[in-house]
């Protein structure tokens, strides 16, 4: 989404302004054309080389250089923009451009836009929660400027809390959702992820090799093309996607509950979880002890969350995961008609490269009326932009 986009990078004076490097450098990875306004405070601590280097652009410092024959550098710059991002925005450059005030090349430039702007802020935490600084982020907010939240954690102050500026990943995905077209503005969609656990023990559970990668793939999609998204989750190793609502689960039995308390919400519910389909009748409270060379552990049909959505009288669009080891498209169908499902997903976990915990996927879409899509080896982000613009289509 950022590739051939025009982004400004807007540099102050902080201690964080090393990780504006990493950034840029996450921006020209992902195909953006980036141009760097420092401040002078900021190259008091990373030099306008390093920036123009990674950027392969000039660096702008000064308000009146100009970029090249009757083209005076903030307009221009301020024209081009796609999105102006400034990160780490520092409470003095913040301050003056709520204020209203121009006076060096990065609030002038800012002044002159027309591009959405992304502000990354950073500073100390005494500072941040300063009500002259809220303040001033809620007018800017209020006028229509996006923020990315700093975290919380030690400062290079000494003192520790909120003010850390966010990570360039997080500041990233934050510019690719500012760019992203909103297509699915207006729609809630849900989408379950992971793999349940159903316990034995305080210490054992039964559970299978999904990482959740697909689900979160789709969800990060959504969000990032203007959708609510709240994300099920069971136990994965991955951080949330940006800009999502995200719900804890173990077991079945809580994925359900938390999908059935949310279903009447939405327009879109994605099963991309590997649910278990058995739990056993009982668990023990204590460890079992290993006693004899077999054991026999009773189980017991866990609920049936796409059955149970599909019986809804009024359902939102429901899309379904088959993930099989052959006869995708037999089983796929069965699965289709069976859950009254809107459309299946079926893929092929035995293969090496589309499976659990790999980062490439294939699949066979399958949609009620008897239409098939078949998606050939692609990212599973890819993937997920493919899902949703059928969706998008199914529901148009």
């Amino acid at each position: 989404m950022l590739h051939d986009k025009q982004i400004i990078l807007g540099v102050s004076g902080g201690i964080a302004a090393y990780k504006a490097v990493e950034l840029l450098r996450l921006l020209t990875k992902a195909g953006a054309d980036v141009h760097v306004i420092m401040t002078r405070a900021a190259q008091e601590f990373v030099t306008p080389l390093t920036f123009q280097t990674l950027s392969s652009n000039p660096v702008h410092t000064e308000l009146f250089n100009l970029i090249a024959e009757r083209e005076i550098g903030h307009i221009a710059l301020a024209d081009r923009a796609d999105l102006f991002l400034i990160a780490p925005a520092t409470a003095n450059v913040i301050g003056k451009i709520a204020g209203g005030i121009a006076d060096d090349m990065l609030t002038t430039t800012v002044m002159a836009t027309k591009a959405p702007v992304l502000i990354a802020p950073a500073m100390n935490v005494n500072m941040y929660t300063n009500p002259i600084y809220r303040e001033n982020e809620q007018k800017l907010a209020r006028l229509g400027y996006s923020f990315v939240a700093p975290e919380k954690g030690m400062l290079a102050c000494g003192w520790e809390g909120e003010g850390k500026l966010a990570s360039p990943e997080a500041i990233f995905e934050a510019a690719v959702v500012a760019l992203a077209p909103k297509d699915l503005a207006g729609h809630t969609v849900l989408v379950t992820a992971g793999p349940t656990r159903e316990e034995l023990d305080p210490v054992r559970f039964i559970s299978n090799y999904s990482s959740g990668k697909m689900g979160y793939a789709l969800a990060k999609s959504a969000a990032q093309r203007g959708a609510r998204v709240i994300l099920v989750s069971g136990p994965v190793s991955m951080a949330a996607p940006y800009g999502v609502e995200l719900v804890n689960v173990n077991s079945a039995k809580e994925m359900r509950e938390a999908v059935l308390q949310r279903a009447e919400e939405c327009t879109v519910i994605i099963k991309a979880a590997a649910v278990a389909d058995y739990r056993p009748t009982e668990r023990s409270s204590i460890k079992i002890k290993k006693q004899s060379d077999e054991r026999t552990i009773n189980l017991i049909k866990n609920p049936d969350i796409l059955a149970e959505l599909g019986t809804l009288k009024k359902r939102p669009y429901l899309v379904g995961f088959a993930a099989e080891t052959g006869k995708l498209r037999e089983f796929g169908l069965k699965k289709l008609k069976e859950k009254n499902a809107d459309m299946i997903v079926a893929n092929d976990v035995s293969q090496p490269d589309a499976g659990f915990n790999v980062e490439t996927n294939r699949a066979l879409l399958l949609f009620q009326g008897g239409r098939e899509v078949d998606c050939q080896l692609m990212s599973k982000e890819a993937l997920a932009g493919e899902i949703l613009n059928h969706i998008l289509a199914e529901l148009k």
